[in-house]
């Protein structure tokens, strides 16, 4: 779609050198050699693949969104025993809303007595259980795009109470006469 000239148009050699000469050497020069290149018509259809070009970019960023944003983080828990600061493995670790209704059991990590998980960022309960130990619960918030570490210390669970001694069973007697409990009075 570029300016054709007409062919029966001769152009003198020394007018064609000199222009070859000042379309190197000025900037001016080359935009004028641009424009013969240049329609309207292209210059429409480059500036439609263009736009097309980011509007179709822009859906596609709206419907993927950046990984880096996000509503996420991240709970770490490290779970010891009181007394020595050993891990204590096999924890149960589970995470509630504040009213109880459970999100998520949060699985071991690679290391004894630590569990990973992510989350929504937002407040929630902590509950670590263990047959051997007591439960401990804390309140905790995550925050988004950061790791939450919460270093839960679990005690033995205390002894449970004797049983009650056995109580022996005294059948009362049954009076034969209704003289019996008077006569008892007097002895």
């Amino acid at each position: 779609m570029a300016i054709e000239e007409p062919a029966d148009v001769t152009v003198p050699a020394t007018a064609s050198a000199s222009a070859a000469a000042t379309a190197t050497s000025s900037p001016s020069s080359v935009v004028g050699a641009m424009r013969g290149h240049l329609s309207l018509s292209r210059l429409q259809g480059i500036c439609g693949t263009v736009a097309a070009l980011l509007s179709i970019g822009g859906a596609f960023g709206y419907m993927m969104p950046l990984q880096g944003k996000t509503d996420r983080g991240e709970v770490l828990a490290i779970v010891q025993e009181a007394r020595s600061g050993r891990p204590v493995a096999d924890a149960t670790i589970e995470l509630l809303t504040l009213q109880d209704a459970l999100v998520t059991m949060v699985p071991p990590a690679a290391g004894a007595g630590t569990a990973k998980a992510p989350m929504k960022e937002g407040t929630y309960r902590l509950r670590v259980k263990h047959p051997k130990y007591s439960t401990e619960s804390r309140q905790i918030y995550v925050l988004a795009g950061q790791t939450a570490q919460i270093n839960v210390r679990l005690s033995p669970r205390p002894a449970p109470p004797p049983p009650p001694a056995p109580v022996a069973a005294t059948v009362p007697e049954t009076p034969n006469s209704p003289y019996e409990n008077i006569k008892k009075l007097f002895r």
